[in-house]
């Protein structure tokens, strides 16, 4: 890394918290030293109380731009000056560009996972799903994921400050889709285990499973599981939770968050340079795998 640094080298960061887990920086700085590109990429542990201040900073500071992950997703819009229509759709940001002194709001997660699928086989499309989540990500992956064909959606939320958003969200995908989404509350474990029995996927875009929540899941046991079911997982710090853990014994394909990781990160790093990401080589080097 110090031998790439040089006067000319521009920053581009990364605004969570936590984020010390995180594997972005090394993803993205491996692949700007592979395409010998002038980049650095460092993650800052900044919440809400802090965010206005950085993404100040950022436009002052001239960065790129920057990634942008929990608590700040849906929150980061207020301090841009545009959205990208899925940013809007989706209420949600994960990736800042910085056009110029104009700061543009981006989401690459719902592509990301999406793409992950279809990297290691798993084709949702036409077919049922049900998800458990409606923060930044979530709703993403929901938008997305109702674009691309999905037939029908359960999304599954507690009722917390994010039930309103997953509204929203079933409302959007019931009116600008051709998916047909409802939501349930997830403490209703009957009606959560009755929507897994006839789904093709079942996904995690929630927290839970990584720290604090680490060892946690959001089914209570494994007879919510069948075989022939897929688990997938947006956690991938640790790279098997407790839900994927389930689904093994189980017996289900399963997958956890490096795929979406990956993939949403080569959407953001063809933002901000205009290149492709080296994908397969991403995987080999970083040793990233899906279950």
């Amino acid at each position: 890394m110090a031998e790439r640094i040089t006067g000319h080298t521009e920053l581009i960061g990364l605004m969570a918290y936590p984020i010390r887990h995180s594997s972005s920086p090394a993803m993205h700085n491996e692949a700007f030293a592979y395409l010998g590109l002038d980049y650095a990429y460092l993650a800052f542990e900044v919440d809400n109380s802090t965010l206005e201040d950085a993404v100040k900073g950022l436009r002052a500071l001239k960065l790129v731009g920057s990634n942008v992950s929990m608590p700040n997703k849906t929150v980061v819009h207020k301090y841009l000056d545009e959205l990208s229509p899925a940013a809007e759709l989706s209420g949600a940001v994960n990736t800042i560009v910085n056009d110029n002194g104009k700061l543009i709001g981006h989401i690459t997660d719902g592509i990301g996972y999406m793409q992950s699928l279809k990297d290691y086989d798993i084709d949702v499309i036409g077919k049922k799903m049900t998800i458990a989540g409606a923060g930044g990500a979530a709703t993403a992956i929901q938008i997305q994921a109702a674009l691309d064909g999905v037939k029908e959606m359960s999304i599954f939320n507690v009722k917390d400050k994010f039930w309103d958003t997953a509204l929203e969200t079933v409302e959007k995908i019931n009116t600008k889709t051709s998916c047909k989404a409802a939501l349930y509350d997830l403490a209703d474990l009957d009606v959560l285990r009755r929507e897994i029995e006839d789904s093709y996927l079942f996904a995690n875009a929630t927290g839970v499973g990584m720290k604090p929540l680490e060892g946690k899941a959001v089914i209570p046991d494994k007879s919510f599981l069948r075989p022939d079911l897929i688990v997938t997982d947006t956690v991938y710090a640790p790279a098997e939770t407790e839900l994927l853990r389930m689904a093994k014994e189980v017996g289900c394909k399963n997958m956890n968050g490096f795929g979406m990781m990956l993939f949403q990160g080569a959407a953001a790093f063809k933002l901000w340079t205009g290149k492709e990401m080296p994908i397969e080589h991403m995987k080999e080097v970083l040793g990233i795998r899906y279950e």
